[in-house]
């Protein structure tokens, strides 16, 4: 049985001067789903976002959100979504009860519409019984939350979320974690950016890895690891300055898929560690290279992305723009 889609994205575009921000993007997010748009900063996943939340028109291709197009069916649109920013629109003086007021008023609810859900929400986000302290006492977990609220006040069919957790201890993200799944077992759709491999991991139904404002690859996390294939064996070296000597003794070797550098060794995907170990051991022996640690494992997400983009998520690419 097909399954019914909340957006449909094709051949979407938008540019900037000179400077391709999205570059032909092409993708459908299923109804009840977490998708998850996972790159760098400066990949162009805010600009896609942006785009979809009709606050940026695309300069080529299409986009439909619960069937309604992104341009021409704008308003339609902003009633069937709600967004949480990335850079926070909280005013510090305000108490996190008058934020939701301020809000209601102008989503044009009725004052008895507007308190029934301001309850609900502050109870969902559990921020009951801080609803009446200034937001500037808050902490950055409680602002987050905060946030979300007000992203869900118009009730939406969609949320989205861009870098929902960015800059928040771990007990924070872990929280904003729960109620994402929460709002997925309500049925709700949401889509969110991140440039955190560990959130897109334990978060996301589906994520298109985008990077340079292109979709490298789309698929489940699982699916994604799945069809890297092999194991990496990870070593780190005694001396650093031996590492790249070996990556070139190593690449290209029977067994050996890919070699990699390290800030400390060499991560190396290999067809089995049983196969590749002995010609990993064979030649750092012979290049004089004291191994301190070697471990292996299945690929993880990372992987992925370096097997897709040719670097990892951590490293900036030498044409990134400021904006994402």
């Amino acid at each position: 049985m097909d399954r019914p889609i909340a957006i449909d994205v094709s051949s979407l575009s938008k540019t900037y001067d000179s400077h391709k921000a999205v570059d032909d993007l092409s993708f459908q997010v299923y109804a009840g789903e977490i998708f998850g748009l996972l790159g760098p900063n400066g990949a162009g996943k805010s600009t896609t976002l942006r785009t979809l939340i009709t606050l940026l028109h695309p300069t080529s291709g299409t986009a439909t959100v619960m069937g309604y197009d992104t341009v021409r069916d704008a308003d339609k649109v902003r009633t069937v979504i709600g967004y949480v920013p990335q850079e926070r629109a909280i005013d510090r003086f305000l108490t996190g009860r008058e934020h939701l007021q301020l809000l209601g008023a102008l989503y044009h609810l009725t004052k008895e519409e507007a308190a029934k859900r301001i309850a609900e929400l502050l109870k969902l986000v559990e921020l009951e019984a801080h609803a009446d302290r200034p937001a500037k006492t808050y902490s950055g977990g409680m602002k987050r939350k905060l946030d979300i609220a007000c992203g869900l006040l118009p009730d939406p069919k969609i949320l989205f979320l861009d870098e929902p957790t960015l800059g928040l201890d771990v007990q924070s993200r872990l929280r904003i974690w729960e109620y994402v799944r929460m709002l997925k077992a309500r049925g709700m759709t949401v889509v969110m950016t991140t440039n955190y491999l560990d959130e897109a991991d334990q978060l996301c139904d589906r994520l298109a890895i985008i990077d340079g404002g292109k979709i490298k690859t789309l698929g489940s996390p699982v699916e994604l690891k799945i069809a890297l294939g092999g194991d990496i064996v990870s070593l780190t070296l005694k001396e650093t300055g031996r590492i790249q000597p070996l990556v070139s003794d190593l690449t290209g070797r029977p067994a050996i898929k890919t070699v990699r550098a390290t800030t400390k060794g060499l991560d190396i995907r290999v067809e089995s560690p049983e196969k590749a170990l002995p010609t990993i051991l064979e030649s750092a022996n012979r290049l004089g290279c004291e191994i301190e640690f070697i471990q292996y494992n299945r690929p993880r997400l990372d992987d992925v992305f370096i097997a897709h983009t040719g670097r990892a998520i951590t490293e900036t690419p030498p044409d990134v723009e400021s904006a994402s």
